[in-house]
């Protein structure tokens, strides 16, 4: 019995130690693994801005985080902005869908410590209190250098013709588009794939917001002189790129050869992402504005 004892005790004690180090090993590596998550879409960043280890990004570029939520209380949902603030923490806001300003408080939470899904969460459970549930929407990255706006940059995801599709879009302060990555996509390969290269994705490039708002995706072969340019922008200068996009772009989107349904799924996506969010951050302008906000954007 004493026998029977002694190896129980043993077996618990060495499964303990077994959960305790493989609980340490978890926590390190899923802490690397996050900061290489977001590295790895840090250089995307870089990239839909069209910076590259050739052309680097200026040190005074600085990225900040702004966080949208969806709030219910019982008979009541709303809106909130989780903004960061001149002093490095953040201000959340809350707003009414129609844009009225309901109230503001403090988040202290620094800018890194926020790209923690939990620990935003934990935060903003203690900020708001349990009556008010909360949901997390999506996230603007806007582009500063030297204190100044110089793009906006939207992780959006929106339905493709085969499950939903993952991208990246760059807009600059007038809601012109600098750039489109695709980060995620299970498009047919050699078909609806094909998003992914820079024929298709730089169509966009350059397109004003009135633009957008009007694209059609048109079913006709993308001119070789036009798919040399959106392919290779490099050797080209910028009044012959200039100069070949007004003969061929005209608010158009030529669709990829078997994949028309795919190529209006992302036009379609684009055009609603650039709608709602000129719309959007117009209104946390105006909050921002009008309430006092020190936002560090």
């Amino acid at each position: 019995m004493r026998d029977f004892v002694r190896i129980i005790i043993g077996l618990t004690i060495a499964c303990v130690m077994s959960a305790l180090i493989m609980g340490t090993v978890f926590m390190f590596t899923i802490k690397a693994k996050k900061h290489n998550q977001y590295m790895e879409f840090k250089e995307a960043m870089y990239g839909v801005l069209g910076y590259t280890h050739e052309r680097p990004a200026p040190k005074s570029l600085k990225f900040h985080e702004v966080y949208r939520y969806i709030l219910h209380e019982p008979n009541k949902n709303y809106m909130g902005y989780m903004i960061p603030t001149k002093d490095g923490k953040y201000c959340f806001v809350a707003l009414t869908f129609d844009g009225k300003f309901l109230y503001k408080k403090k988040v202290n939470l620094s800018e890194e410590e926020a790209r923690d899904d939990s620990v935003r969460d934990k935060a903003l459970s203690k900020v708001l209190g349990p009556s008010i549930k909360f949901f997390y929407a999506n996230k603007t990255i806007v582009a500063t250098n030297n204190g100044k706006r110089v793009a906006y940059l939207l992780p959006r995801s929106f339905p493709g013709f085969k499950t939903t599709i993952k991208v990246l879009l760059a807009l600059r302060p007038d809601y012109t588009i600098k750039g489109l990555e695709i980060l995620e996509e299970e498009e047919d390969p050699g078909l609806g794939g094909e998003i992914k290269r820079k024929y298709f994705k730089n169509q966009f490039k350059g397109l004003t917001y009135d633009e957008v708002l009007k694209l059609k995706v048109i079913k006709k072969p993308l001119p070789e002189e036009y798919r040399k340019c959106l392919e290779e922008e490099e050797k080209f200068t910028k009044e012959e790129i200039e100069k070949i996009r007004a003969k061929y772009q005209d608010a158009h989107i030529y669709a990829l050869t078997g994949a028309t349904i795919t190529s209006t799924c992302v036009t379609n996506g684009i055009k609603n992402i650039v709608k709602k969010f000129a719309y959007r951050i117009k209104v946390l302008d105006r909050i921002i504005k009008n309430y006092k906000i020190n936002a560090a954007i």
